[in-house]
C-alpha cells in the first residue's frame, strides 16, 4: 500500500473581502487590491503582486521592521519607524493618484 502525500491547497480567494467603498461607489479604494496582491506573492508571482499593489513591498519592509524591532532594540528605531511609515504611505498615495488618473482618462 502506497501512502500518497496529501498538499493542502489553501485558496486565499475563498476567504477575500469585498471593498465596501468599491460596492458602494464603483470607486476603488486606496487598499483596493492589497488582498489579491498578498495572494499573488504566497503563489510566488512577486511581480505581478507589484503590478496589482505597488504599495505591497513598503508593507512588507514596515511589517518586517515593527515585528523585528519588538524583539531587537535598534538605535534610531523611531526614525526608522517614520521613514518607513511615510514611504508606505506616500507609495499608497502616489499608486492611488495614478490609478485614478488613468481610470477618468
Amino acid at each position: 500500500m502506497y501512502l500518497t502525500p496529501t498538499i493542502i491547497a489553501f485558496n486565499l480567494e475563498d476567504y477575500m473581502l469585498p471593498c465596501l467603498n468599491k460596492h458602494l461607489t464603483g470607486i476603488d479604494c486606496p487598499g483596493c487590491g492589497l488582498q489579491r496582491s498578498v495572494n499573488l506573492l504566497l503563489h510566488g508571482e512577486f511581480i505581478a503582486a507589484f503590478q496589482m499593489y505597488p504599495a505591497i513591498y513598503p508593507i512588507l519592509v514596515l511589517l518586517a521592521f515593527l515585528v523585528t524591532s519588538s524583539f531587537v532594540k535598534f538605535q534610531r528605531s523611531n526614525q526608522i519607524k517614520m521613514i518607513l511609515t511615510l514611504l508606505t504611505v506616500g507609495t499608497v498615495i502616489i499608486s492611488y493618484i495614478l490609478k485614478m488618473n488613468n481610470l477618468f482618462n
